[in-house]
């Protein structure tokens, strides 16, 4: 009998992968945009949906957490962090830090694995 392989059990987080294609659902909803509050909510509801729908293709044994933040550029700054209590063996993150003249956008990826 041929071994089944199950593509959607695939195990192996690529942080390279992952940041390449949320940094091109970045580009396609913020890119050529100017810093406008009244637009924040829906950029970043497309932003995580995208980059869910796109990580969710590549057929992994992960589940994923994405998180989004846009804020205005100012001389100011601003600072974010996160912490997780995971298996550091299976479970990976990625950072996507995007910026343009007007704003910041900063992308968090939480791959969890999904172990039978």
């Amino acid at each position: 009998m041929d071994e089944y392989h199950c593509h959607c059990c695939e195990v192996g987080f690529n942080a390279n992968e992952a940041h390449s294609i949320v940094k091109k659902c970045v580009d396609g909803v913020l890119g050529g945009e100017d810093y406008n509050q009244n637009n924040t909510r829906q950029w970043t509801a497309r932003i995580v949906e995208q980059s869910l729908t796109h990580l969710a293709k590549l057929g992994k044994a992960y589940k994923y957490i994405v998180t989004c933040v846009v804020v205005q550029r100012s001389p100011y700054g601003f600072h974010t962090a996160s912490s997780c209590f995971w298996d550091s063996t299976s479970d990976r993150t990625c950072t996507v830090r995007w910026t343009n003249r007007t704003m910041h956008c900063i992308v968090n990826v939480f791959a969890i694995a999904i172990v039978p």
